[in-house]
Parts: structure tokens; sequence; C-alpha cells
């Protein structure tokens, strides 16, 4: 299911029942269904200013091992507004000497926004965004107010 967000474009959301599966932030380049979601209202607010911390919906984590289990909740618990490095959001996990595994988990990371990797960056920077690139992450950060 698609939704829209207005100057952003149009996001993805993948469900079981009522378990987010799959969400990706929204492009301009989308070609998604539309539909009606309570979460795709939530997102349509967050994108055009709404501060929404997420931190009820409930995520599909099978297949995670306890580390990244760790490294989703303590990237959760990143406030809107602030950021975290790489480095010590593996302290938060509980492994303070796993910076690069910080940074492949929020490579891979499935649940955009609710998991919100944007506010990882790089220790001598702002750092990397995959596919979406580093604006569109400097963005996300000014939408929520923290200093880039």
């Amino acid at each position: 299911m698609g939704y829209v967000a207005e100057g952003w474009g149009v996001g993805e959301l993948v469900f079981d029942g009522e378990t987010l599966v799959h969400s990706a932030a929204p492009s301009a380049s989308s070609s998604l269904l539309l539909g009606e979601d309570r979460l795709g209202e939530r997102l349509r607010a967050y994108f055009a200013g709404t501060r929404d911390d997420f931190l009820d919906v409930e995520l599909d984590l099978d297949g995670y091992t306890p580390f990244q289990r760790a490294l989703c909740e303590a990237l959760r618990g990143v406030p809107l507004g602030e950021t975290v490095t790489y480095g010590e959001l593996a302290a938060l996990a509980g492994r303070p000497n796993a910076p690069r595994a910080a940074g492949s988990f929020c490579a891979e990371n499935r649940f955009a926004i609710v998991v919100p990797c944007h506010r990882v960056v790089a220790a001598s920077g702002i750092g990397s965004y995959g596919a979406t690139g580093v604006e569109y992450k400097r963005r996300l950060l000014e939408l929520e107010g923290a200093a880039v």
C-alpha cells in the first residue's frame, strides 16, 4: 500500500495484519497503488511537520539476530531532533566495538522512518543515506529540527 507525502513523493507500507513488515520512505519516482491506512496518515502528517516517534508501531522482527533487535530498539529510542554516530548506536545496543555492524543494519533497514536510521550520522559528518542520498537524509533531519 502506498501513501502520499506532499513535497516528498509516494511511500510504501507492507503489513501482516497490524504488524509492519516493511516501509519505504517516499520518493518522487514511486508508482505504488495508494491506499488508506492509519500509519499512512501518520506518515503523511510526519512529512508535513507533525512530530511522531512511531514507537507504538509493531514491527515484524522475525529473522533478526539479538544484536539487530537491540540496534532496532536503541535506534527507536533516539529522540526526534537528535542524532547518534554509528559507534554510539552500537554502544547503545551493547556492542561498542561494532559500529560497522550498526552501519550495515542501517543500510538494510526495512522500516524507513519508523526505525529512524536517518538519525545515525558518521563520526566525521552527516554520512550517506543509501539510494535516496545524503540530501534526503539532510532534509529528514531538518524536518525533525536536528542540527545538520
